[in-house]
């Protein structure tokens, strides 16, 4: 198992108690292809990271099959083994470019995706996190096209917009995590 209820207790310890939410989506085979593409070796989770800068704006990514002006907070997965700080870092450089600190557990979603009878659970941990080096430039270009900076407006505006107009359940969830999540980060000091 990826992510243990043991190191779950540790992040919470060390980040906080975060808000829990369950959301159920009914996909399509294909869009639940996709789905199962991140189940590797019974990997059932994602690390979503919400990286805030001095100014408040908030480090995005747009993955090669998202249409332009559709972007999301950077994700991934924990490693079998590695320490969940770790894998958490580690996706941030991958996908941003950046370095990054740790500072809040805002959000545990259980989240079921379901074509007809086929259901797949997964659970999203996103964390605050704020840049402390590095360049904003996507290492791994394979995955990732493009990260940058967006400000709340666009998030909350334009960008959800365009997450949604793609009709994909998944995306949608996505648009739906980030509002969330901007709304627990403006929360903090």
């Amino acid at each position: 198992m990826y992510v243990t209820a043991e190191i779950i207790r540790e992040v919470e310890q060390k980040y906080g108690t975060p808000v829990e939410i369950a959301r159920e989506y009914e996909m399509n085979p294909e869009q639940l292809d996709i789905v199962r593409l991140g189940t590797k070796q019974g990997r059932c989770h994602d690390v979503t990271l919400v990286i805030i800068d001095d100014e408040r704006n908030i480090v995005v990514i747009r993955k090669p099959s998202y249409p332009l002006g559709a972007y999301r907070a950077p994700s991934g997965g924990i490693e079998v083994g590695e320490p969940f700080d770790d894998g958490a870092i580690r996706e941030a450089k991958e996908e941003t470019g950046l370095d990054i600190v740790l500072e809040k557990y805002l959000i545990r979603a259980n989240v079921r995706f379901r074509c007809g009878s086929e259901l797949i659970g997964w659970t999203t941990h996103v964390l605050q996190a704020r840049p402390t080096g590095g360049t904003l430039q996507p290492i791994d270009t394979k995955e990732i096209v493009e990260a940058r900076k967006a400000t709340i407006a666009e998030i909350t505006g334009p960008i959800r917009e365009a997450l949604i107009a793609t009709g994909s359940p998944g995306l949608r969830y996505r648009a739906e995590l980030d509002g969330l999540a901007i709304e627990l980060a403006k929360q903090m000091p």
